[in-house]
């Protein structure tokens, strides 16, 4: 994609709003592939640290920390282990978020009134999906996000009632076996 000086002036904003941006607390609401929503509560530390508790009735876990990605899904005795740098979530809790080089490319920047949309592919993993990050633009701040798998297969995150926090504990982001650790606030 070529990158025009408009562009270019709002992914540095983004970059600077991104790599400021340490730890965060959110409600979020979850659309899957098929139209299902689920509803809880994200906790995100910069660098690679990430929690999504489902409200209940939903026993699901997806945490991220030390690496790693673990979804567990309780209903079906799974429990998958994916390398941080390897999905798209990496991109957004990389130590230092750079959208234009290394190994990330952004592929489409959308303007609508009051949102910018940014999505961004792996350069070395452009078919493993993308990530499409939505900002509100007054202020500028993160809104949502939408992962597209390999499949084509969306899921959207919105994040809402956003609060600044953290350091948290490590253990927030830490996954053992069957026994997820419970809620710390």
């Amino acid at each position: 994609m070529h990158l025009t000086a408009a562009d270019k002036t709002l992914i540095s904003k983004v970059e600077a709003y991104l790599n400021d941006q340490k730890g965060l607390t959110a409600n979020f609401l979850q659309v899957a592939p098929d139209g299902s929503t689920r509803t809880g509560k994200a906790w995100l530390e910069r660098p690679g640290k990430m929690r999504f508790e489902y409200d209940p009735p939903d026993p699901q876990l997806l945490v991220a920390g030390f690496g790693v990605l673990v979804y567990h899904d309780p209903d079906l005795g799974q429990t998958t282990n994916i390398p941080l740098g390897s999905t798209p979530l990496g991109i957004l809790l990389a130590k230092h978020v750079d959208l234009t080089s290394g190994n990330v490319a952004v592929t489409a920047i959308e303007r609508q009134p009051g949102e910018d949309d940014i999505t961004l592919i792996r350069r070395d993993k452009p078919a493993a999906g993308s990530l499409t990050l939505v900002f509100g633009t007054d202020p500028l701040e993160l809104r949502q996000w939408v992962v597209t798998d390999a499949q084509g297969k969306q899921t959207r995150v919105s994040l809402y009632d956003i609060k600044p926090g953290g350091p948290y504990p490590d253990s927030l982001f830490e996954y053992f076996g069957n026994s997820p650790i419970p809620n710390k606030g």
